[in-house]
């Protein structure tokens, strides 16, 4: 795991690009120029594009033990003998057998680390947040995961510094609605949740050719207990964050199977929920002006006598 320094400051390349950045009066973003154009319709100004890395090494992610084994069980396919009735989801927000919520916690762990750190540049070029966040992870060549977080810093001018400059995943035209409509982001939040299941002889059965159209239980259970867990998940860090909701830019899902280690011939599925949204908090009403009236004189000889006509005399001295 990649470690910041003591002082808890920037790695000394970023300290370094951040010096060449604030030396040369130039700012670069990864914005659009219709993204550009609407964040500058709000008083807000770009002051550069920032960025923030980490590399984890996966070790110990949880998972090694069949879900099964939280299953219930009952008068089943093997009658008396009481053998497995049904399975049970195993989801990393629980933390039970079979589960993966060490690997959970690492995922977060390692993109928060990254934010952290983009707002770390942000807040060294004197912005007031991050727009147009993006949160990558690719495999690193010489072994792990890279989480990376790249966006464009934003500041007010004249605006009070902020301790914790926002970040938000928002476009820059998103980012405007929001700001006009009385809402300013807060903070990058997440939602995530591995869920386990163990194809028991219910959902084999389900499967089969010959059972036709039908729901296969165990799935449908899958899918709803583990993105359950991650819009929990995501709850949680909007209240952690003092927010008053969050607005959703990215919901998905992955599955996955693999050989049961405790039941030869049988397989665990598992499903990987993750939710990306930006939290937000209300800081006023803005109501759009009142438009005057619009005058609108014909250019038609006909039209303005005709209409002299209808509206009687000028007053004296009126035209």
């Amino acid at each position: 795991m990649t470690v910041d320094d003591p002082g808890g400051g920037l790695p000394a390349a970023a300290e370094a690009r951040m010096a060449e950045i604030r030396q040369s009066h130039t700012w670069g973003s990864a914005l659009t120029a219709d993204e550009f154009a609407a964040i500058k319709s709000t008083g807000f100004e770009a002051v550069g594009q920032v960025l923030g890395a980490a590399v984890y090494n996966l070790g110990y992610t949880g998972g090694y033990a069949c879900p099964a084994y939280g299953s219930s069980y009952g008068y089943g396919r093997m009658g008396m003998l009481g053998g497995p009735f049904t399975s049970a989801t195993a989801t990393s927000g629980t933390g039970t057998l079979g589960s993966y919520a060490p690997l959970v916690r690492t995922m977060y762990e390692a993109r928060r680390q990254a934010i952290a750190r983009m707002t770390r540049e942000c807040a060294e070029l004197g912005g007031h947040g991050v727009v147009g966040v993006r949160l990558v992870i690719d495999g690193f060549p010489a072994g792990g995961l890279e989480f990376k977080a790249i966006g464009t810093a934003v500041r007010a001018p004249g605006g009070v510094p902020l301790r914790h400059p926002f970040t938000s995943d928002l476009s820059g035209q998103d980012f405007a609605k929001l700001i006009l409509a009385g809402w300013v982001p807060v903070g990058l939040v997440l939602g995530i949740s591995i869920g386990a299941r163990h194809d028991d002889w219910v959902t084999v059965n389900q499967t089969r050719w010959g059972s036709g159209n039908t729901e296969v239980a165990g799935y449908t259970e899958l899918v709803n207990a583990t993105r359950h867990d991650a819009r929990r998940q995501l709850q949680q860090d909007v209240a952690r964050h003092g927010a008053d909701g969050v607005v959703l830019q990215e919901m998905n899902i992955r599955i996955g199977e693999h050989e049961c280690p405790v039941q030869e011939g049988r397989r665990d599925h598992v499903l990987e929920a993750t939710i990306i949204g930006t939290a937000i908090a209300r800081f006023g009403e803005r109501r759009a002006a009142a438009k005057p009236p619009l005058a609108i004189m014909s250019l038609d000889p006909q039209r303005r006598q005709a209409a002299r006509v209808r509206l009687g005399p000028a007053p004296a001295g009126q035209m």
